[in-house]
């Protein structure tokens, strides 16, 4: 294939690469190519199978690492919004009808392009404690002195486990896992889903972290209420104790991963553009852990090594 002719698109934080060519996506991973290939395909199946808007494959060639899909065009949620802030809430609460589709897939197993059958994993305590780790593995290394590191990181997992405990909740829900504005597309007045290779089942709270608590949009915390708010009126036979309670738990163990995914992304794939979002990711995390018991003894340790001055400042 002549890569010369394709348009090379930006924005994707994986290791994957896209060209626009003829309203045609051609996707290329050399690395993690069966998660972002394969799997990726395989997802988007069974989003479209329940009905949700997903890119089609139009052809792969697996052996050199390539597939060819559905083409939805430039126009994000996220871009959307960012030029009509007025649209912001009716395009929010499409959403979340949207979401009450994702969460009704029952759908756990597919059979992939190579003819193999995929099953959807469910999002286990274990797979929840290692993606915080990613904090505790390339942000604090950044910031904290050695001397200081091996005590702060037994501190953390501790708390962090201890919240895990907490999680009411059983892995039941198909979870996209990185549901936000700027994997959400319009072709033809419809929403469109993306970048679903993550996907699981999981908590019914995820989510809908996700979504209110992007670290790559700032909305007010009036409007975070809103939209939780808009949720919950749809959900009303769900216990609202229990969801509130998985919503704030996973909202800051979600932004403490974001965090060490942007300095990974930074420290080994030089993508230096994410750092700037982690202020932003830092101040998600305190709005959830100020004045809320459940959190006293992760806030403690946080406000104890991770100072204003360092939450706020970001470099390569």
């Amino acid at each position: 294939m002549n890569l010369s002719k394709l348009k090379s698109l930006t924005g994707d934080a994986s290791f994957r690469k896209f060209y626009r060519f003829n309203n045609i996506i051609t996707v290329f991973s050399k690395k993690e190519t069966k998660k972002n290939l394969l799997i990726y395909d395989a997802i988007n199946k069974i989003l479209i199978k329940n009905k949700i808007k997903a890119p089609k494959l139009i052809s792969q060639n697996y052996k050199l690492k390539s597939i060819q899909i559905e083409d939805f065009g430039n126009d994000t949620i996220y871009k959307i919004i960012k030029k009509n802030n007025k649209k912001k809430l009716i395009y929010y609460k499409k959403v979340i009808k949207l979401l009450n589709l994702i969460q009704k897939i029952k759908t756990k197993r597919i059979k992939t392009f190579l003819g193999s059958i995929y099953k959807v994993p469910k999002y286990s305590k274990k797979i929840l404690l290692d993606e915080v780790k990613l904090f505790l593995n390339w942000y604090v290394p950044k910031k904290i002195k050695k001397k200081n590191q091996t005590l702060l990181k037994k501190k953390l997992i501790l708390a962090i486990k201890s919240l895990i405990n907490k999680i009411k909740f059983s892995n039941q829900t198909f979870v996209h896992r990185d549901f936000h504005v700027s994997n959400l597309m319009i072709k033809n007045k419809k929403l469109c889903l993306i970048d679903s290779q993550d996907a699981v089942f999981g908590n019914v709270a995820y989510d809908l972290a996700s979504l209110i608590d992007d670290v790559r949009l700032k909305t007010s915390t009036r409007f975070k209420q809103d939209i939780l708010e808009e949720y919950i009126k749809t959900n009303k036979k769900m216990n609202i104790e229990n969801f509130k309670n998985d919503f704030e738990i996973l909202s800051v163990l979600r932004n403490l991963k974001i965090i060490g995914i942007f300095t990974r992304l930074s420290i080994r794939d030089n993508k230096d553009n994410y750092l700037k979002l982690i202020p932003y990711a830092w101040k998600l995390i305190e709005q959830r852990t100020k004045k809320n018991k459940k959190f006293i003894e992760l806030k403690t340790i946080l406000d104890k090594y991770f100072s204003k001055q360092k939450r706020n400042k970001y470099e390569n």
